[in-house]
């Protein structure tokens, strides 16, 4: 069915239209919870089901900007970085200097955009490879984390603050969690129904026929590697509800898990093919899988031996899709 007669039969039907392409580890996602069910007696819960979903938050708002930068084949490997300093820097403004927490988290979100503004001027001014440049700032955005407390932690939060990671609305959803569900259906939406969504696709399939074809393609790719740095930063405001403090060390490996999930979702590295609906089956299937080993007492270096085999295998599948 066409993008227009999805559209035509309503939003949900085009909302679902975002997951085509997604097949291959949504089939994957089914069976690994047929799988865990079977083997463990606590996976299929209500209660364990929502734990994943706690769990995941941090990493699904992270890796829809991700998914954002793969589109157009850049890659940005500094929002590890970028979430230490946003936490840091909401940290110190809000404990150490008094600054209420409704304007910290604008200036800490601030902070965090800058990192990807100045990212996204190396790679399209100055031409530096998008590896290259986001590799530089992950140092750099690392060190001035560290600066800010000379590597200290810092505690002592509004309490509101750490509950909205705790309390279960309806006994259900978290604050945090429904922030991450927002952040899913906006990216979603865009994705699907705005001209720049579209304009992502022709960017990493071809930026010089973007070009001709009228779209500002350096812009672009400069509000793409903004925005995905902000959501770095939320990703960051929101493990530091969760863990009720904040040190310059928070974020080391999740650049490389966010590409995981993108990639097992079925998001091209090369750019151009993919999507946010595949992202989020891709940051169900990590959650679900990392939960499911420690239900099975798999060792946490064990665990890192699987998700990499899984990622072999998802761009493996990747490659034969495209061969086919």
């Amino acid at each position: 069915m066409s993008a227009a007669r999805e559209s035509e039969a309503g939003p949900g039907l085009a909302l679902l239209g975002s997951f085509r392409g997604a097949t291959g580890p949504l089939i994957g996602l089914v069976l690994l919870c047929v799988f865990l069910t079977v083997s463990t007696d606590t996976f299929l819960s209500v209660r364990n089901f929502l734990n994943i979903l706690d769990q995941v938050t941090v990493l699904g708002i992270m890796a829809v900007g991700m998914t954002l930068v793969i589109l157009i084949g850049g890659i940005d490997l500094a929002v590890g970085s970028v979430m230490a300093l946003t936490m840091m820097v909401l940290g110190y403004l809000n404990v150490e200097a008094g600054v209420p927490m409704g304007v910290a988290i604008p200036l800490a979100l601030a902070a965090a955009g800058v990192n990807g503004l100045v990212a996204g001027i190396l790679i399209t001014r100055f031409n530096v490879p998008a590896f290259i440049a986001t590799l530089a700032m992950m140092s750099i955005t690392r060190g001035l984390a560290n600066m800010i407390t000379n590597g200290q932690q810092i505690i002592g939060f509004p309490a509101w603050f750490n509950m909205s990671a705790i309390i279960r609305f309806g006994g259900f959803l978290t604050m945090t969690v429904a922030l991450m569900l927002v952040v899913f259906l906006i990216a979603l939406l865009y994705q699907r129904y705005r001209y720049g969504g579209r304009a992502l696709y022709a960017i990493g399939g071809n930026p010089e026929v973007a070009r001709l074809a009228g779209i500002n393609v350096n812009r672009a790719t400069v509000l793409v590697y903004v925005v995905c740095s902000m959501l770095a930063g939320l990703s960051g405001i929101v493990l530091a509800a969760r863990l009720d403090s904040v040190q310059p060390s928070s974020g080391v490996g999740y650049e490389l898990d966010a590409i995981a999930a993108v990639v097992i979702g079925g998001t091209s590295l090369s750019g151009g093919t993919g999507g946010i609906g595949g992202t989020i089956i891709g940051v169900l299937i990590i959650g679900v899988l990392r939960n499911g080993l420690n239900l099975l007492s798999v060792s946490p270096f064990m665990q890192q031996v699987v998700i990499g085999a899984v990622i072999v295998l998802a761009v493996t599948a990747e490659t034969f899709r495209k061969r086919k």
